[in-house]
């Protein structure tokens, strides 16, 4: 009988080492390096739409809405993670080192759901993100139909669900006081093709 192979744990400073040198870029958790997938025109073009809207209402404001090029790091479990849109309101904190390029306090994460993220985003990556003491809001987006799950940080901690659904339906961001349509998120994507 043979032994399994052995994985070979990789550090958190290996990790960064490496993917600021990358061209791809790579999720890391518990040790592992994992392959970020490409995205499909409605993935983009949603994420493109809501980072477009977010701009705009938060234009003169104290919050700042990022895409999916900028890191995060959640301290409490060790991911590394780059979410398809995230907002961070008043100073942004970064890892402690002069990279400026991994950030600690997003109040506010948006990801735009795939076949093949689905149940990684709505469990594990959740579960992660909810440990940011920072984070009031993580907003799931369907790419295959007008549907936006919001979970909302209450007072005590605890988190409430709320489904979005329909043409003429409009998600509020308390978290970052603004609105979003599905008409603006949706704008451009076609569910037929």
């Amino acid at each position: 009988m043979s032994a399994l192979p052995q994985r070979k744990y990789i550090s958190p400073e290996e990790y960064l080492t490496t993917e600021r040198e990358s061209l791809e870029k790579h999720e890391y958790f518990d040790g592992e390096i994992f392959l970020m997938a490409g995205s499909s025109l409605k993935h983009v073009t949603i994420t493109g739409n809501i980072s477009a809207e977010l701009h705009a209402r938060l234009k003169g404001r104290n919050c700042r809405p990022l895409q999916s090029d900028m890191r995060v790091h959640i301290p409490k479990t060790g991911l590394f993670t780059y979410p398809d849109v995230l907002v961070v309101c008043g100073k942004p904190e970064f890892l402690p080192d002069a990279n400026l390029d991994t950030l600690t306090n997003p109040v506010l994460i948006v990801e735009v759901l795939s076949a093949s993220t689905e149940s990684y985003d709505k469990s594990i990556k959740f579960d992660n993100y909810r440990s940011l003491e920072s984070l009031r809001e993580y907003v799931l987006v369907s790419q295959d139909a007008k549907k936006v799950i919001r979970y909302t940080k209450q007072s005590d901690g605890s988190w409430v669900l709320m489904d979005f659904i329909g043409d003429k339906t409009e998600i509020v961001l308390s978290s970052i006081e603004c609105r979003l349509s599905m008409e603006d998120i949706y704008d451009k994507v076609d569910f037929d093709s």
